[in-house]
């Protein structure tokens, strides 16, 4: 059975503005580059060992991840289903507070506008990758967005459709899972 750890990237500019980043590739700030050295730097400290590190192909988790590999010298490979979830029409320009988004992130069939991906299509896809993943006796680095988090914790447990849509990983921060 594998070992688990997730990372969500560092800090973005949708971050810094607190807009709905979703798909849209931006790239990390430069307090965001400090995070993700500084968190390869608490997983080489903690001697946390991990085979491989599998990262979003979204630019801020793959720079997050390449800062990880460059500390830590575990290689890094792009899995396109660790992206994050595709919002739609609010991708961008709608902000989190006191927007509709909020009315509809939980519903888990929407697909936001028809342009987004549903949650259940995120959990098929990265549920999909977690079942690779634990038939291996592997330690692994995810490195990936929160909506993604979300679905890998629900993976290894029971969550409230509430847990589900409240639950949140700051930038950088590391979550263990399995064994």
């Amino acid at each position: 059975m594998a070992k688990i750890y997730f990372v969500r990237h560092g800090e973005s500019e949708t971050n810094v503005k607190g807009i709905i980043g979703g798909q849209l590739d931006i790239p990390l700030t430069g307090k965001g580059h400090e995070q993700a050295m500084e968190t390869g730097r608490v997983i080489l400290a903690q001697r946390i060992q991990a085979d491989e590190i599998i990262s979003s192909p979204l630019q801020r988790a793959r720079d997050t991840a390449q800062h990880i590999s460059d500390i830590i010298g575990t290689p890094v490979r792009v899995d396109p289903r660790l992206i994050e979830q595709g919002l739609g029409i609010y991708e961008g320009s709608a902000p989190k507070k006191d927007s509709p988004f909020h009315s509809v992130r939980t519903h888990y069939f929407h697909t936001f506008g028809g342009t987004g991906e549903s949650t259940l299509r995120v959990a098929q896809r990265v549920y999909n990758l977690l079942d690779e993943l634990m038939e291996t006796d592997k330690s692994y680095i995810l490195v990936s967005h929160n909506g993604v988090a979300k679905v890998v914790r629900s993976y290894f447990q029971d969550m409230t459709n509430e847990d589900f849509s409240n639950y949140f990983v700051s930038n950088c921060s590391v979550v263990s899972f399995g064994e």
